[in-house]
């Protein structure tokens, strides 16, 4: 139903955020390691300053995308940058600025837990997530992590994983000051208009994007700060095959532009180790959004958030051997959907979440963490009408290494929900990590994964489509092994098999004229995801390195219902069963090439699978160079080849398009105090 989401309008809300601690885990044991902490859980707290109760190892398979590679493959958005630095799946209603979901191991982004310095930052109303309202250049780094029932951040909803996104580090000393600018070009051409007249190519489509931004930043030794800026203007004018009548055509009515602003301070309290961090963001989006994926007819659409968050990090709390952090974060989402025949839709939702993480190190061989998380939703919709509720948990995890070689991670959580039939749901997992060499690390997990119904699912009524307050919470289990292997710093191998069961699966089916939810299917999951890279380093010559990588995933998923079976070999919507990425990668001193490629094949647009999208293969190269001290140039070819594709049923996704940018960084020498 995420998909349908009309949107919102504006509300200013009056609250006044206070920070307060509430609990202590409640463990005994006696304190033997003297207060001492591990240089990985030092490198975690020293250089990040959040999430510290985060365990920086995990049985669970996990990608980091870094700072360095986000700059280097210069997406427009969140999504485009997944799909190239991670190989996921996309499912996208056109160009920028347009909802788009992520997949993850046969998971959509409505059962995938978001999270935003480890905050949960999901809507309560149709559990989504809105890829678009990120600014890239604000963004230190992702992780992601696959499958259900993390224990890193032990968060609910997390059918499919956890992608956290990290906006908030520690500034070096001194001042930063930083911006970019860029174009993006749509290829002209001719085309057909719908009355069948022959159209022109437009040539003002080869400034069809731009993107501005700007960043500075300050250091000091006891604070820092730092703050980001962006706008984007975009068209969205890029030719396009009509399937339907075997003829070329120009996107319209799709123009959008947004804009955003971010910041955060940092300040070292009287200990010299605990922080206080304050962070906040604010994005405007002004759209024009099709009735459908090639009409010409559009609706208004305005989008409006703020998120605001406050955050105490305390690597000794009242003792040597106790970490803790606690956060207060209240989060607003307005949006605004106008109709072309003139009426409206709003929707305004309040999310005010309260989290709790607690680390003790009670032996060298024992780590127990535990905590809480809170959440209350208000919203005030349209078409869902006035809704509040109440949803969090509490979880207790221990790292046991049995062995220097072997770590046993047991977890649990209970989950609540309410008002709910099933207001507290336990959901276990159990963790090994084996490292039988030094280059070689081996991962075995099994959960319960758990999902509770969103607003939409509830209580959606427009007239046409309608809730069901009756729905059961989404279940399952789920289980994966998984190997990484490396040589030296010149090959890296992982991989890993998963297999996961969900039961009470929530579907949107037209019955008589009349759309409602069900608890109609169950699904499952087996599948394998892989990859290997290998880095060549040069001592002498024009190159540093030269690196080139490939990845395959595999899913096979079975749709199972009442009618269904094995033998009826279904399969999910959107979900291919082949998965390819290759990328080659060359360095020098002063720049980089990167060329990769994306195969996604066969794909299901309907349960009964009698509808399908055809594989498609995109290929891109980025490159970057730096001019001087402090100017960078790059330019972006995405879909070289032109690949003509759908990356949802009659939603055209762009041709061939062309971004040339500069990007600057300067700081300033400050002086000296005498």
């Amino acid at each position: 139903m995420a998909s349908y989401l009309p949107r919102a309008g504006r509300l200013v809300p009056a609250l006044i955020l206070v920070l307060c601690v509430l609990c202590l885990p409640c463990t005994i044991s006696a304190q033997e390691t003297g207060g001492e902490f591990s240089d990985e859980e030092l490198l975690l707290m020293e250089g990040e300053g959040l999430t510290v109760t985060g365990s920086p190892e995990t049985t669970q398979q996990m990608k980091v995308v870094t700072k360095d590679e986000i700059d280097r493959h210069n997406a427009p958005d969140l999504a485009t940058l997944l799909q190239e630095t991670l190989d996921l799946g996309i499912t996208q209603y056109g160009g920028y600025g347009n909802q788009a979901d992520i997949n993850l191991r046969g998971f959509d982004s409505e059962r995938i837990a978001f999270l935003i310095d480890g905050v949960p930052a999901n809507s309560p109303m149709g559990s989504e997530f809105d890829l678009s309202q990120l600014d890239l250049n604000a963004i230190e780094r992702i992780e992601v992590i696959y499958g259900g029932s993390d224990t890193k951040y032990n968060v609910s909803g997390a059918l499919g994983g956890v992608i956290n996104i990290i906006t908030v580090k520690k500034q070096k000393p001194g001042l930063r000051l930083g911006g970019s600018i860029a174009n993006t070009s749509a290829m002209p051409g001719a085309y057909r208009e719908w009355d069948g007249s022959k159209g022109s190519p437009h040539w003002e489509d080869l400034v069809d994007t731009q993107n501005y931004s700007l960043f500075a930043g300050f250091g000091a030794e006891k604070y820092s700060w730092s703050a980001n800026l962006f706008a984007n203007r975009a068209a969205n004018h890029f030719l396009y095959k009509d399937t339907i009548f075997n003829t070329t055509r120009r996107k319209e009515s799709n123009e959008i532009w947004d804009t955003g602003i971010s910041g955060s301070y940092i300040r070292n309290l009287p200990d010299d180790y605990s922080k206080l961090i304050v962070s906040a963001d604010l994005y405007y989006g002004d759209k024009n959004i099709p009735l459908s994926g090639m009409a010409a007819v559009a609706g208004t659409q305005t989008d409006f958030s703020t998120r605001q968050n406050i955050m105490l990090d305390m690597p000794r709390a009242l003792r040597d051997d106790l970490a803790t952090e606690v956060s207060l974060s209240h989060t607003w989402q307005s949006l605004e959907y106008e109709r072309p025949a003139g009426s409206s839709s709003l929707h305004n939702q309040h999310m005010i979440t309260a989290i709790n993480r607690w680390t003790w190190y009670p032996l060298s061989q024992l780590t127990l963490r535990s905590g809480w998380d809170y959440r209350f939703n208000f919203l005030d919709s349209t078409d869902i009408g006035l809704r509040s509720r109440h949803d969090g948990g509490l979880y207790f995890t221990a790292e046991y290494k049995a062995h220097k070689t072997f770590l046993i991670i047991p977890s649990i959580k209970a989950a609540f929900n309410g008002p709910s039939e099933q207001p507290v749901t336990p959901v276990p997992k159990l963790g090994f990590l084996w490292t039988p060499l030094e280059s070689l690390t081996i991962k075995n997990n099994y959960y319960r994964s758990f999902k509770y119904p969103d607003f939409e699912d509830l209580y959606w009524d427009d007239g046409q489509m309608f809730g069901n307050p009756d729905l059961k919470p989404e279940d399952g289990v789920g289980g994966d092994l998984g190997a990484a292997w490396h040589y030296g710093n010149w090959v890296n191998l992982e991989g890993a098999f998963f297999t996961q069961w969900t039961t009470d699966s929530i579907h949107w089916s037209n019955i008589s004229g009349i759309w409602r939810p069900e608890n109609v299917a169950e699904a499952i999951f087996f599948g394998l995801d892989s990859k290997v890279r290998g880095e060549i380093p040069f001592s002498s010559g024009p190159f540093k390195t030269i690196g080139l990588s490939l990845s395959y995933q595999y899913l096979l998923s079975y749709l199972l219902t009442d009618e269904l079976d094995f033998a009826d070999d279904k399969r999910i919507p959107y979900m291919p069963m082949h998965t390819i990425g290759v990328s080659m990668d060359v360095s020098w001193k002063t720049g980089s090439v990167l060329l990769s490629g994306h195969y996604e094949g066969l794909r299901f647009t309907n349960t009964a699978n009698t509808a399908e999208l055809d594989p498609h293969f995109l290929l891109n190269v980025n490159v970057n160079q730096q001019i001087g001290k402090n100017l960078t140039a790059f330019a972006a070819a995405r879909n070289l080849l032109n690949t003509s594709y759908e990356s949802l049923d009659a939603y055209p996704m762009p041709g061939i398009t062309v971004t040339l940018g500069l990007r600057f960084n300067v700081e300033p020498k400050m002086k000296e105090k005498k």
